[in-house]
């Protein structure tokens, strides 16, 4: 235990500078799906192209508190400026079965790179919802027993996690359950981080980089389900040819982050923005719009960006909307009457 915490004390001393907002990579999206559809998004919040490959991700496996070069890979590619880089386990065989099994053709489509192909190699994109996650700035040694702090790893910088390092949320007979709103996390209810994805917040403009004393996924992060329900254009569930609901990835918005560091982000009047409230949100389907007075048209899209509900507001101040029962993120869009426009994440749980 003293070592642990040794370990964890260094690497947040002396591997941390000055994080400005708006100024560095961080993860913007989390996915955490059935099988091998692991997956995360990191956004680039400057003005600038970034190049990837002097970063990397690392996991702490089930509370571990330290990593090595075999619990991480280096990244590659570069990130646009204000733009997005989707990494996904690179599961693609679709005879795959066991541990081995491909992840789905939507998740496949929505990468800009594959990680992590053989466990034994690297096993940084492997996590189950427990594990907590690092992004780091530096270069990766070539041995893989080399643990992961600012004395090992040139060039060493932390730039965000995802998770707590130290601590596996699960218990008991339920190790796989992961981080809620309050620990002792088995007991306090709703599971946010297994089997859902994870979107940072719109207000988020940097990464974490020291070990929280808590973490609170909503704090800072959106979550919905990995999977949703397949509807028609109708509204209508899409049925197997067994009879049984198709279940399809609910990764609509891998890809594509707002963040209020883009100056280009569309954004409603400032007046409206202070007043207008949602609630509750999460919601288990019914939302209430407060501050809505000079808003004119609301729009809501489900994951796949069917639009599911149109309404014209008469200068109400306070309006309600049913988004129906099924689970998953729904973008609700709200212009005001000069014609400025503003999108809402809303998530039915």
């Amino acid at each position: 235990m003293k070592k642990g915490l040794l370990f964890i004390v260094s690497i947040f001393t002396s591997g941390i500078g000055f994080s400005q907002n708006c100024s560095d990579l961080f993860i913007s999206e989390y996915v955490e799906g059935r099988f091998n559809n692991k997956a995360i998004e990191i956004y680039n919040p400057t003005a600038n192209a970034i190049n990837l490959s002097g970063y990397f991700v690392s996991r702490y496996s089930n509370g571990s508190t330290s990593a090595t070069v075999q619990n991480s890979i280096q990244l590659t590619g570069t990130i646009p400026a204000y733009g997005t880089y989707v990494a996904v386990l690179d599961k693609r065989v679709a005879t795959g079965t066991g541990n081995e099994a491909p992840i789905w053709d939507a998740l496949q489509a929505k990468a800009d790179g594959f990680y992590c192909p053989v466990y034994t190699s690297s096993d940084a994109f492997y996590w189950n919802g427990n594990d907590a996650i690092l992004l780091a700035k530096g270069t990766l040694p070539s041995t893989p027993t080399t643990v992961i702090n600012a004395t090992n790893i040139p060039g060493f910088v932390l730039k965000d996690i995802f998770g707590k390092i130290g601590e596996n949320p699960g218990s008991g007979s339920d190790p796989l359950f992961g981080w809620t709103v309050n620990p002792p996390y088995v007991q306090s209810g709703y599971g946010v981080t297994v089997d859902h994805s994870l979107i940072r917040k719109l207000s988020i403009q940097k990464g974490v980089i020291a070990n929280p004393a808590l973490f609170n996924p909503l704090a800072e992060w959106d979550s919905i389900p990995a999977e949703v329900v397949l509807l028609d254009q109708f509204g209508d569930t899409v049925l197997t040819s067994g009879g049984a609901d198709s279940i399809v990835g609910n990764w609509n918005s891998l890809g594509i982050h707002s963040c209020s560091c883009d100056p280009s982000a569309a954004i409603i009047s400032p007046v409206s923005e202070i007043e207008l409230s949602i609630y509750p949100n999460p919601t288990n389907g019914i939302v209430y719009i407060k501050g809505a007075s000079t808003i004119v048209k609301i729009q809501v899209m489900n994951s796949l960006g069917q639009l599911v509900a149109s309404v014209d507001n008469n200068s109400k101040s306070v309006l309600s909307m049913d988004l129906g029962s099924y689970r998953g993120l729904y973008l609700m869009k709200l212009t005001d009457v000069s014609g400025n426009q503003i999108t809402k994440r809303v998530i039915v749980k």
